[in-house]
């Protein structure tokens, strides 16, 4: 090993050991988060299990408060409340009154699987009445729905007859008829209430709900299929609930060692954890034991792929460090190799390898510099080449031009400007050395003028006889440079002429607004000199000033997009903006020619008709009008006449389109008002629910119900809430609690503030007023 290693040059192997240092320490900070992520999995797991557990407590929760909700909505049932509260008819048994309450049993139907099977004891009668039938006397009942451990006896005393509470039964086997003869048992745990409410002493009547064990037990069945343990639910003594993956007996031992501490997590000594939470609602207990070696099912994972990993980077790394430690060190050992060959030294005089290549490297740095000087003797060869090269816009990117701007020493002030293009006039071709000449001295006099009239101005020769500029603008208006400019060149102009008679034509380009714009400029200065050229033109010659006489008319593709947008979403505003501007570029900015114009009325006509043939007015019969108008258009209208037409055709578009949106709106209101008044009663009524109903976002339904009636649909709900109560309130025959709940308030609490708010008096008050 000692022998391979030495075969190495020195500077592979110092390259090689700082790459294998920096390759480890990764790894150390890798196996110490390896670490920590195995501690945070499993207390991930943890947290999960008892997330899914306490998922399924506050679904039990939920279904046994609407359990509870249904037996006061029960309560204050008309037909009850006058079976448990008028005397007893001449019919002992009232027939029709029970048979009309077991019809409008019926007629309460739930989503809630707990409500499948439930009974009213009326004491008045001795009769139980289901959603079925009638019992006129108990004994039938119990005969069809026998409590395992109990007598008939025995559950008159504890159910029929002794007063409930939001009584809730331990879990008891009940026999159940489905058809006749036919019996089944069930687990199931009975809901117990006392009717009237809070009637403590002497009550009336009494509603059973007979909940299905598997229907609360399918809740936390999650748990045991996930992880293989077992989940289990006991009440306030102790009583077992329910229970899934464990026997009956284990699940009693756990019930009866059961910890007041909530989210208690523990060991139990079988291999599972504990998980354990209590329920503040009613006192119940919910547990689940959780394989331990399930839980780090997720540990387990990250460590097989955190190894996997940790193994293939620490090889690819040592490939990389040593074709990186190769490929550098060859390349130090090949400078090593020049300098020795020029230098005519033997590998073994060398010493420090870097010592040697610091000494060779400023010698390079001492010869460059004397190349430098040599570079900035041809520096204004390059400044010229480098005007040349902007103004052909043989520039690619902006930070190429950048780059070479800054080679070069050429400022670029600012990144607006113009271009143009300078020809001394009154010299035919230079085929003589005497005109090559007097042109030589010609251009040096104008470029001097021009550097005198702005310092920062760009200048190169474009030939014998013209020189090109770029003008950049300062930190002013651009109207502000431009009246500057064209004074500066005009003075400049009759200086020269004056001084030495030359005569000097300028052509002039649009104003750039970057940098690579400057070719664009410069080319259609080009254009305005050969215009001002042809036409005998002297002074300064702008482009826009030369294409008026040859311009076509302006109709952009993308403003008759903009145009034909705007007209279908009805917005008078901006489209008339368009149109003006269209009107603007084309009869105020240019000189159109007749047959110019003709073709530009004509775009114009199409676009609308494009429009008509869409047919998205909300008259149909407006889509044959619209046409006439526009075939009324006429090509040899004046403009302003045009302007008026096209702007009539606009206001009846976008009005009908307005019109149209409104009526689709005020559809949508009505059915919002409808949908309002079905469900005020429902507590879960939210401007989510309205906006499900109607199939739209919560944002659209809101601001358009605020444009339409002027309130926010919350506040209309709260509106019909308080109306309804109010009727109720001067009816009275409920009671403030009753009424609350009856027009959608969870609580009596939130239903007073809310009457306030709207009234301005409490409920009680209100009701005193009515009477």
């Amino acid at each position: 090993m000692q022998r391979l290693w030495s075969k190495f040059s020195p500077v592979f192997r110092r390259f090689l050991i700082s790459y294998l240092i920096v390759l480890l320490i990764p790894q150390i900070a890798g196996y110490a988060s390896y670490r920590t992520s195995i501690e945070v999995a499993k207390a991930s797991s943890i947290e999960n299990s008892l997330s899914s557990l306490n998922l399924g407590k506050e679904i039990i929760e939920r279904h046994l408060v609407e359990v509870e909700t249904f037996t006061k909505q029960l309560a204050i049932n008309q037909d009850l409340y006058r079976l448990i509260a008028d005397p007893k008819p001449l019919d002992s048994n009232n027939v029709y009154g029970l048979g009309r309450m077991q019809r409008s049993l019926s007629m309460y139907s739930s989503t809630n699987d707990y409500l499948s099977n439930f009974f009213i004891y009326i004491r008045n009668y001795n009769a139980i009445i289901t959603p079925n039938t009638v019992y006129y006397r108990p004994e039938h009942y119990y005969e069809a729905n026998r409590l395992e451990g109990l007598t008939f006896e025995e559950w008159k005393e504890t159910v029929l007859k002794k007063p409930h509470l939001n009584e809730m039964m331990p879990l008891k086997k009940y026999r159940r008829e489905i058809r006749d003869t036919v019996f089944v048992e069930t687990p199931a745990v009975t809901f117990l209430q006392s009717i009237p409410l809070n009637s403590f002493n002497n009550p009336q009547a009494m509603i059973g709900v007979l909940i299905d064990e598997d229907h609360m037990g399918s809740l936390l069945q999650n748990i045991v299929d996930q992880y293989g343990g077992w989940a289990l639910v006991a009440d306030r003594e102790g009583s077992l609930i329910l229970s899934r993956g464990i026997g009956e007996e284990e699940a009693k031992r756990f019930t009866a060692a059961s910890s007041d501490e909530n989210g208690e997590v523990s060991p139990t000594g079988d291999g599972r954890l504990l998980i354990s939470i209590r329920s503040d609602l009613n006192g119940w207990t919910y547990m689940a034991g959780i394989p331990e070696q399930a839980l780090m099912t997720k540990a387990g994972r990250i460590q097989r792929v955190t190894t996997t990993f940790t193994l293939t980077a620490l090889f690819i790394g040592l490939l990389i460090g040593l074709v990186l430690a190769y490929r550098h060190s060859a390349k130090v050992q090949s400078l090593l190799s020049v300098f020795r060959e020029q230098n005519h030294i033997s590998r073994e005089k060398i010493g420090n390898e870097y010592d040697f290549l610091a000494g060779n490297i400023a010698a390079l740095i001492a010869n460059n510099k004397l190349l430098e000087s040599s570079l900035n003797d041809q520096l204004p060869l390059l400044r010229d080449a480098f005007i040349k090269r902007l103004l052909t816009g043989d520039f690619y990117t902006l930070r190429e031009l950048e780059a070479v701007s800054s080679q070069t020493g050429v400022p670029l002030r600012g990144e607006q400007g113009r271009a143009g293009i300078l020809k001394v006039a009154g010299y035919g071709s230079a085929d003589s050395e005497e005109i090559i000449q007097e042109l030589s001295v010609a251009r040096l006099i104008v470029r001097q003028a021009l550097s005198r009239l702005e310092p920062d101005v760009l200048v190169t020769d474009w030939g014998s006889d013209q020189i090109a500029f770029v003008h950049p603008i300062a930190e002013e208006a651009l109207d502000v440079f431009t009246r500057r400019l064209d004074a500066g060149l005009l003075e400049l102009v009759d200086a020269v002429y004056r001084q030495h008679r030359l005569s000097i034509t300028i052509g002039l380009g649009s104003a750039f607004e970057a940098w690579n714009g400057v070719a664009d400029s410069f080319n259609e200065a080009q254009q305005a000199l050969e215009y001002a050229v042809h036409t005998g033109a002297v002074g300064i010659t702008r482009f826009e000033d030369a294409m008026k006489a040859t311009e076509l008319y302006y109709y952009p593709i993308e403003s008759e997009q903009r145009m034909l947008n705007t007209l279908k979403a009805g917005e008078l505003e901006e489209t008339s903006r368009l149109l003006d501007q269209l009107f603007s570029r084309n009869f105020e900015e240019r000189e159109l020619s007749y047959d110019m114009t003709q073709q530009f009325v004509m775009e114009l006509k199409g676009t609308f008709l494009k429009l008509a043939e869409q047919r998205i007015f909300h008259d149909e019969s407006l889509t044959d009008h619209i046409k006439e108008q526009i075939a009324a258009v006429a090509t040899t209208d004046g403009i302003d006449q045009l302007r008026e037409r096209f702007g009539q055709l606009i206001q009846e578009i976008c009005m009908d389109v307005r019109k149209k949106k409104c009526d689709m709106h005020a559809e949508t209101v009505g059915e919002i008002i409808r949908y309002i008044h079905e469900r005020y009663s429902d507590a879960e009524l939210t401007l989510y629910r309205i906006a499900e109903h109607i199939g739209k976002p919560e944002k659209y339904i809101s601001q358009m119900f605020k444009e339409h009636t002027g309130t926010n649909p919350s506040d209309y709900v709260e509106l019909v809430r308080i109306g309804k109560a109010g009727e109720l309130l001067q009816q009275n025959l409920l009671t403030i609690d009753e009424i609350a709940a009856q027009v959608g308030y969870n609580s009596a609490h939130s239903f007073r503030r809310a009457f306030k708010r709207v009234r301005g008096v409490s409920p009680s008050t209100f009701r005193q007023m009515g009477d």
